[in-house]
């Protein structure tokens, strides 16, 4: 079957994840057929770069040797079983290491399938807890301005993206929503570098006066990823935990994207030498092979739940294919890679040659507003006025369209509004880092004709 007509089957038969159809029309489904480390193949033989690791799940390349071969020696073991009353050596031996490479006192593993449901176990955890801890009154959430936690219900109602939760408003929960950091567009006239997160008095003011109705408060640790890449201050997080403590309030740490390594520790939490309540974990947890998530817990929230069966306490939440092998044991040899091969020390210097390249081409740059940087993560934000910060209009579709151009290069971006991203493969090799960087430029400049 030849690319037209995959093509053709698929746009017949497939509803394409956050995606307008109609766009098919003149730029049809890409048909992948392999991958290997860092670079995808299609079926005409063309190459792409991974630049966002396939949505920020991959993090040893596309068919990774070992952690292939741990997969197939457990598929010829165990590929599943109900994970009530029952277990298996992948899912607690995972569930021991994720214990010891976790912030501190997060020492019980829950297990889910995807981001959004280990957001929605959270958010049930912490309500249920109160209800069972004599904090009746505390029924609602706090979040931040631009927050993105996942798609369904519960993970909507603590987002903040209109374009992703307005029209579903009528159903979502009745979140509370304090403006959140935004270190570029600084409403103090402050550096990320040298502020002293002002912007975290609008947090405290809310806390103060809403204390006694709040579970908890869910924040993506150091990058709200899907929001742009917005990158803030270790403090506010230092900040957000104490007051949180005094308050008998949780503070759910959504490490969903930022985790495994992404901004150069383990855990963003780390930056600000914090532990959360409940962590959530998913993505990179199993190097983009299979899904799966996590919800790690302190023991006072899981002593909450531990009791005689007739006292109803217990936490009536599961999934089909919770604890999946297959997946526990990629997990396992992700983690074990993370080790053998001192990976977070090996990318300093990756994370630092992103840096020095994207910056010597984005500091003149007419429409490059900011470069920032954390760990493997980049992002640049395009403006269309660089002295006011003037962002382009959305219906330009300016990040899209240069997404496109970049694809033609054989580089993989996926955009976020106006801000391209890399987030590559930690096995991406410094070449490739250098083509990377210069084919995203090669692309932005053909957009804005610049030569």
């Amino acid at each position: 079957m030849n690319l037209h007509d995959l093509q053709k089957k698929d746009l017949n038969y497939i509803w394409h994840p956050c995606s307008q159809m109609k766009d098919y029309e003149d730029f049809p489904p890409i048909v992948v057929e392999r991958g290997e480390g860092a670079y995808l193949f299609d079926v005409s033989g063309n190459r792409y770069l991974d630049a966002i690791s396939s949505w920020w799940v991959n993090l040893f390349g596309h068919c990774n040797n070992r952690i292939n071969n741990a997969v197939k020696k457990q598929l010829d073991q165990l590929e599943h079983v109900i994970f009530a009353n029952f277990s298996h050596r992948p899912a607690i031996e995972l569930a021991e290491k994720i214990v010891e490479i976790t912030p501190d006192g997060l020492n019980k593993v829950f297990f889910a399938d995807n981001g959004s449901s280990a957001v929605e176990v959270a958010l049930k955890l912490s309500f249920q807890y109160h209800q069972q801890t004599g904090s009746c009154q505390k029924k609602r959430f706090i979040a931040v301005s631009d927050a993105y936690h996942g798609e369904t219900l519960g993970a909507l109602s603590v987002g903040d993206i209109d374009l992703y939760s307005k029209i579903y408003k009528p159903l979502l929960l009745d979140t509370i929503k304090v403006p959140g950091p935004d270190c570029y567009r600084c409403i103090y006239g402050k550096e990320r570098q040298y502020c002293q997160t002002e912007c975290f008095n609008q947090m405290e003011n809310v806390i103060e006066k809403k204390h006694d109705e709040v579970c908890a408060v869910i924040i993506e640790p150091m990058v709200q990823a899907a929001a742009g890449m917005k990158m803030y201050p270790a403090q506010y997080l230092t900040k957000l935990r104490e007051i949180c403590s005094q308050y008998n309030i949780h503070l759910i740490a959504d490490e969903i994207a930022v985790g495994f390594g992404r901004t150069g520790k383990m855990f963003a939490c780390e930056h600000a030498n914090i532990s959360p309540d409940i962590i959530c974990l998913s993505k990179g947890l199993t190097a983009g092979y299979l899904p799966l998530s996590l919800v790690v817990v302190t023991d006072n929230i899981y002593n909450a739940f531990y009791s005689e069966y007739t006292e109803q306490k217990a936490f009536l939440h599961s999934h089909s294919y919770t604890g999946n092998p297959l997946a526990c044991s990629a997990a396992l040899e992700s983690l074990n890679i993370f080790k053998e091969d001192n990976v977070l020390e090996r990318n300093k210097s990756k994370a630092e040659k992103i840096n020095k390249i994207t910056k010597s081409l984005a500091n003149k740059h007419p429409y490059i507003g900011e470069f920032r940087q954390i760990g493997m993560i980049g992002a640049l934000e395009l403006v269309e006025n660089k002295a006011t910060k003037q962002a382009f209009a959305w219906e330009k579709r300016v990040g899209y369209n240069i997404y496109k151009l970049a694809l033609k290069e054989g580089l993989l971006l996926r955009p976020l509004g106006n801000v391209l991203y890399f987030m590559p493969p930690y096995i991406v090799e410094e070449k490739d880092i250098e083509w990377m960087v210069t084919t995203a430029f090669k692309a932005i400049n053909k957009y804005f004709g610049i030569d």
